[in-house]
């Protein structure tokens, strides 16, 4: 498995140990505030996954691709469990939720500190709340997914340069560069978070 396909498993066994009723949804909005967390702090993205500005979020399309209707990918059963839910199903019976159910302990050997600080910063900050309380803070005006929906429309990529403001420690130019070199480097070797070896 690559590094990176390897961070994308480890991140969800870890949101999914550490926080409450982790559905498809939070997941996903989850490894969105990681990887533009971390690209924000330092012009890479922690699994460099490519997100899109969806109806109700920032979707990493491929990954929703893999495991949208409860599966789970053929690389990453044993590692974790995606069950669906009646939660919802007298309310939105036509509404189906999946729950990640960790089987492995997440390996925390595969991410920066940096990286682990984020994740369990994330966890804290996330561990009791529902993807409708997140919604209101990836659809903040002025965030990535409100631009790219104001200014491209839904279902277009989000750029991660949306997430650099005065508050980062890095400026645009400087992230543009960063992230060029990030994905150059993915390019040549060939690696992927979506990609199964």
């Amino acid at each position: 498995m690559n590094a990176y396909r390897n961070k994308l498993l480890n991140a969800v066994l870890f949101f999914a140990k550490n926080t409450k009723h982790p559905n498809l949804t939070k997941m996903l909005k989850l490894l969105y505030f990681l990887d533009f967390t971390h690209f924000k702090q330092t012009g890479y993205p922690s699994i460099g996954l490519e997100y899109y500005a969806w109806e109700k979020g920032p979707v990493p399309k491929d990954f929703y691709e893999e495991i949208k209707d409860g599966n789970v990918p053929e690389d990453f059963v044993d590692k974790f469990a995606i069950i669906p839910s009646t939660r919802w199903e007298q309310e939105y019976p036509e509404r189906k939720e999946y729950i990640f159910t960790p089987i492995e302990k997440p390996n925390p050997d595969v991410f920066t500190p940096r990286e682990l600080r984020i994740i369990g910063n994330l966890c804290d900050m996330y561990r009791d709340a529902t993807a409708s309380q997140m919604k209101e803070v990836t659809h903040l005006p002025k965030a990535p997914w409100d631009i790219t929906k104001k200014t491209k429309g839904l279902y277009q990529y989000i750029d991660y340069l949306l997430s650099i403001d005065d508050t980062s420690p890095l400026s645009v130019d400087e992230a543009r560069e960063k992230l060029k070199e990030h994905f150059e480097v993915l390019n040549n070797f060939g690696l992927n978070p979506t990609q199964v070896e």
